[in-house]
């Protein structure tokens, strides 16, 4: 089976901005959408459509059933649609007997849904985690899952969603899921983007190729609009949703817009398409970040700081000499208080002591541009709620 997550995912779910209020036309100018605002050049391949896509009961032969009045020509006339703008198409269901609106869920229907899903040419399966009979191992139902994707006739990648329970991290790469929710739902506004950001911190490592810690979905350019009031809130201002991306982008959380694609700013585009930011995310290596804390703001200013691919354009089979380029280092800057701070990296602390005589030259991501050259340690001031990113190339001082 070929590896489908080599990356973290990138694309699109309909549940933050939509909720209950899909159907096929809109799934469709989603698809368009995502051709005429640079989506798909950016990288972004996935459209998923979330909960209640489905009528309330299965057919007679025990099979889900698309929402005859959302969909009326079904879903392998939309997945057709969505491949044919060279995009992968995504679907929902639930480990439990419903899903969180009450729909079917695949509980004890994992293979005949499986296969439903490989007819219907599905890539992606959001796979959530309500009314779970009680006595049912929540790693048993994702186990089971996997080894019905697996054997349906189509490569589908698992999302599994169960918001960080169970001690998930621990046991849903051997489950054989491709990623998985690390924490509870995501809200628009900055408070549920900085929890989210701090409750996963300690679990960088638990991450990798093919089994990404997902944060949740994107809600980059809501700005406090859309019709879902459980999403709903009271937005955030361009530089938040600018951090939020980048902590997404830098802890290789699968990016997963949540906004209207269709209608969102040039603002909001910007930081969606900021192709810096996301070679971060998708670089080959997938390596996780680690931290380093302010010495003197513990609680307020860290660092992220993670290893890139060094790209190798030999391997010495053909009697030259294997060398390797790249080795750069992307250093994430994020103050999280209401006043502006200062983050002073000691490279030492990253393995780059002043006695190398080596220093770092950082680029800025944001704006494309680099700032300078350091040895020893970079002090950067970042305003309130900021995250600056850099790529940082080692060089002779």
């Amino acid at each position: 089976m070929p590896i489908l997550a080599r990356t973290p995912p990138m694309g699109w779910n309909s549940w933050n901005t939509f909720g209950n209020n899909i159907n096929e036309e809109l799934v469709k100018t989603i698809a368009d959408a995502f051709i005429r605002r640079g989506l798909k050049d950016a990288g972004y391949q996935y459209i998923v459509i979330d909960d209640c896509w489905s009528e309330k009961t299965r057919d007679t032969n025990g099979r889900l059933v698309p929402d005859k009045s959302k969909f009326p020509n079904g879903m392998k006339a939309l997945t057709e649609y969505i491949h044919s703008k060279g995009l992968k198409f995504g679907i929902y269901s639930c480990v439990g007997t419903h899903t969180c609106a009450g729909f079917p869920g695949s509980f004890e229907h994992e293979f005949v849904d499986a296969v439903t899903f490989a007819e219907w040419g599905v890539d992606y399966l959001k796979y959530d985690y309500c009314y779970k009979p009680r006595n049912a191992a929540g790693e048993d139902l994702y186990k089971r899952m996997a080894l019905a994707l697996r054997n349906c006739g189509r490569n589908i990648v698992l999302s599994a969603c169960n918001w960080g329970n169970d001690g998930v991290q621990k046991w849903i790469r051997e489950a054989g899921c491709h990623l998985y929710r690390s924490a509870g739902d995501i809200h628009d506004n900055w408070k549920s983007i900085e929890g989210i950001m701090l409750s996963q911190l300690n679990n960088a490592c638990f991450n990798g190729i093919d089994c990404w810690n997902d944060m949740d979905m994107l809600v980059v350019g809501m700005s406090g609009t859309g019709e879902n009031a459980y999403v709903l809130s009271t937005g955030c201002n361009e530089t938040e949703y600018r951090t939020h991306f980048s902590v997404w982008a830098m802890m290789n959380s699968p990016l997963m817009i949540g906004c209207d694609v269709r209608n969102m700013s040039e603002q909001t585009a910007a930081i969606l398409t900021n192709k810096d930011v996301i070679a971060l995310n998708q670089d080959i290596e997938g390596r996780a970040p680690y931290c380093i804390r302010q010495w003197n703001n513990l609680d307020n200013v860290f660092s992220l700081i993670k290893p890139l691919s060094a790209v190798s354009d030999g391997d010495g089979s053909d009697g030259d000499d294997a060398s390797t380029t790249g080795g750069d280092y992307a250093v994430a800057m994020v103050n999280i208080s209401d006043v502006k701070a200062e983050m002073s990296l000691q490279f030492y602390d990253i393995g780059l002591p002043y006695a190398s005589g080596l220093g770092l030259e950082f680029y800025d991501c944001w704006k494309h541009e680099v700032i300078g050259f350091f040895t020893e340690r970079a002090s950067i001031d970042i305003e309130p709620h900021e995250c600056r990113v850099f790529r940082c190339k080692v060089k002779k001082a």
